[in-house]
């Protein structure tokens, strides 16, 4: 005598129910874990201080462009030994006195190439830091949702193995019923026995799984996570969209921001050449200025001046000891590396690319064959309960197609886990990840309130 599917499946529902809903309370919703992973992941806090970081190159880069306007003021007190000759010979006279000078002088460039470079330069590289910054907060999101699902992932092992372990339970009870009314054996009990002694230890090692897996998660969020929403029963992949890999490609390659960074990297680079060669080129600028002074000089003793200047400066460099072609060679290399490194971004983002839309492709046809597998799996254990009644199977072959679910049932779950990350790679990938796709993955969840 085998237990009936049905109430193997009431046992395992009980089980999951009761594990699931423990702590409703304090269920975690992925969109509350994405809300408190913004404000404690370590990683994505150092992310938006590298932005701000990087938002100030603009600023830098602009001033060069403005006028730089300086103050100065000096006081001394001097001793002069002043000698005069005269018709009548030397004489000597000694001074003591105090000077004071001071003056405002308000600089600005009109053709200067190297703040020219330095200005385009500041953009690219506050470009690249918001690119950058925008690859981090996708990450965020795909790690958030990676230990999310893991983590549930695990929870549902140990429903399972709770549940299939339960089963065994009921299975070793019919089995002493039986051997008491002389109608079983002891190879069954001793089957079962194993099997259930098994399941005990999967139980075991699940708890632990799962214990790993919350920690890791609230590592991210710095919050303590007790218990997760469960993925709807009837979720499905959706339709590939766009359908084509050439049209992921496509936008891969104009939007995906690791590659919009590098690109800004390169024009970085690039200005850095155009700086350095711009030691050579001559600079002018328009100055005015302030002066006031009193006593400034022996020849000014006890005379005060105000002047004011306006007018233009040249500067011309002949010779820096050869300083400035050697910058310019070693910013041409940088260039090439930057470009360099262009190329072998792109390799490794189109690799990805087509890696996660591989995955996403045969994540859809796995989750329906193993949801068929899954139907399948339960005829057989009805099946297999009604041939063991009738002699035809052993208690041994009702045990193992009940494994067989189970581990049908496992697959599943992973398959659909899988799915969802490599949907969320796919579209990181590409470049075009936002919350609406994160709200999108939610929305399969169901929330246990």
């Amino acid at each position: 005598m085998w237990v009936s599917s049905s109430r193997q499946c009431a046992i395992a529902t009980l089980s999951i129910s009761l594990l699931l809903n423990a702590n409703d309370a304090a269920a975690l919703g992925l969109i509350e874990a994405y809300d408190a992973a913004l404000k404690n992941d370590p990683a994505f806090q150092a992310a938006i201080f590298e932005r701000q970081a990087g938002a100030e190159f603009r600023e830098i880069g602009t001033s060069y462009l403005l006028p730089n306007v300086s103050a100065n003021y000096s006081i001394s007190q001097n001793q002069a030994d002043i000698k005069t000759e005269t018709a009548q010979g030397e004489r000597s006279e000694e001074r003591s006195y105090q000077s004071k000078s001071g003056g405002i002088q308000l600089r600005q460039p009109l053709f200067n190439l190297d703040a020219m470079a330095r200005y385009r330069q500041g953009i690219a590289q506050t470009s690249a830091s918001e690119a950058q910054f925008s690859s981090n907060s996708q990450d965020m999101m795909v790690r958030l949702v990676s230990l999310y699902v893991s983590a549930k992932y695990t929870e549902d092992q140990l429903a399972m193995a709770i549940a299939q372990r339960d089963a065994f339970a009921e299975q070793r009870k019919a089995n002493d019923r039986l051997f008491k009314r002389g109608e079983g054996t002891v190879t069954d009990m001793i089957e079962t026995q194993a099997k259930f002694d098994l399941a005990e230890a999967q139980v075991i090692e699940a708890r632990d799984a799962v214990t790993n897996a919350r920690d890791a998660l609230a590592s991210l969020i710095g919050r303590e996570v007790t218990q997760l929403d469960p993925l709807q029963e009837n979720f499905r992949a959706a339709p590939m969209q766009p359908a084509s890999f050439e049209e992921w490609k496509t936008i891969a390659l104009e939007k995906n921001p690791e590659l919009v960074a590098q690109k800004y990297a390169v024009e970085a680079a690039n200005q850095e050449i155009k700086k350095n060669q711009a030691g050579h080129a001559p600079r002018l600028d328009a100055v005015l200025g302030l002066n006031q002074s009193s006593s400034d000089t022996v020849s000014t003793y006890k005379q005060e001046s105000t002047v004011n200047s306006i007018g233009l400066q040249l500067t011309i460099p002949l010779y820096a000891g050869g300083a400035i072609r050697a910058q310019s060679r070693q910013a041409a290399a940088n260039y090439g590396r930057a470009q360099a490194n262009l190329d072998g971004k792109t390799n490794d983002v189109l690799l990805e690319l087509r890696k996660q839309y591989n995955a996403s492709l045969n994540a859809s046809a796995r989750i329906d064959a193993l949801i068929k597998s899954a139907d399948s799996a339960r005829l057989l254990i009805d099946a297999t309960t009604k041939s063991v009644k009738a002699g035809l199977r052993t208690n041994l072959d009702s045990l193992n197609a009940q494994r067989q679910l189970f581990e049908v049932k496992r697959d599943l779950a992973l398959a659909r886990y899988n799915y969802l990350v490599s949907y969320l790679r796919l579209r990181k990938a590409a470049g075009i990840l936002a919350m609406s796709d994160l709200q999108t993955v939610s929305g399969l969840f169901e929330a246990s309130r």
